[in-house]
């Protein structure tokens, strides 16, 4: 047993981490929706004096669209994953086969001739 070697190795998974249950830095998407609603709010409320109830539904879409964008597009997905969904939503094609980017096939070719 004395011809066994032990070495340390680091066997960990590569992960970037987690924050409030988010991994990586996708919290910051929240937490920065959620200075810019608030800021949004105080801007409207106590500055211009608004109304709360229009203050706050005026604030609301900027928490809710960075939040929704981490918790749908981001969370527990793969790296790109929200660029290759837009990318499939706008062109359609993905890894498929593209006909109409394909180059037009030219039919009489010299080097294509049969032979009979």
């Amino acid at each position: 047993m004395s011809e066994l070697r032990i070495t340390d190795t680091n066997s960990v998974n590569d992960s970037k981490g987690r924050a409030f249950g988010l991994e990586g830095n996708n919290f910051l998407y929240v937490i920065g929706g959620f200075v810019g609603a608030f800021a949004c709010y105080l801007l409207l409320a106590v500055v211009l004096g608004a109304a709360s109830l229009p203050a706050i539904l005026l604030s609301l879409p900027i928490l809710v669209l960075p939040t929704a964008w981490v918790l749908l597009l981001r969370h527990n997905k793969p790296e790109g994953y929200a660029e290759d969904y837009f990318d499939q939503l706008i062109t359609g094609e993905g890894w498929s086969f593209a006909p109409r980017t394909q180059p037009l096939r030219i039919v009489n070719l010299s080097h294509e001739k049969r032979r009979s």
